[in-house]
């Protein structure tokens, strides 16, 4: 759990790292996962400097290739559409670095919420120059409201060369 009492809707990011060759999980892989509160602010930067670890978090993948982190939807910052930056590291070295996206329904839907509402304006995924020119279409998590409708629940499979 990385929300570390930062507020927003509840996600539960499921990411699985396999070897892009074999297909075969990756057992140990050290996953870095870190995002905007829902007010799009990052920990240890400007205002919030001094707590350098809210919506942060590190796994090492179980037998199944998997990590699974209790975080917050993300919030958006100017120029930017909602994303959760990513990397895999394995053997100890850094095999990928990218950025997750959330299909723009979702986006829509969710800061539609007041929690959400700040200065600015939302910036769509087809507006992101990142989403655009780094395979941001790719990238999209499958979301689903799992537990009854209480929060979201994104997945994706990360394939990696070793």
């Amino acid at each position: 759990d990385i929300r570390e009492g930062r507020g927003g809707e509840l996600l539960r990011l499921v990411l699985t790292v396999v070897d892009a060759t074999t297909c075969d999980p990756i057992v140990g892989a050290k996953v870095d996962v870190w995002h905007a509160d829902r007010q799009g602010n990052y920990s240890g930067f400007g205002a919030t400097a001094a707590n350098d670890t809210f919506l942060r978090g590190r796994q090492r993948s179980d037998q199944a290739g998997r990590v699974v982190f209790t975080t917050t939807y993300p919030g958006r910052y100017p120029g930017r559409t909602a994303h959760i930056h990513v990397k895999v590291h394995t053997g100890g070295n850094v095999v990928h670095t990218g950025q997750l996206y959330f299909p723009q329904r979702f986006n829509d839907r969710v800061y539609a919420q007041a929690r959400y509402q700040h200065a600015g304006t939302q910036v769509t995924n087809h507006q992101d120059g990142i989403f655009n020119s780094s395979g941001g279409a790719e990238t999209k998590l499958t979301l689903s409201r799992p537990d009854g409708g209480r929060g979201y629940k994104g997945v994706m499979t990360l394939a990696v060369q070793r």
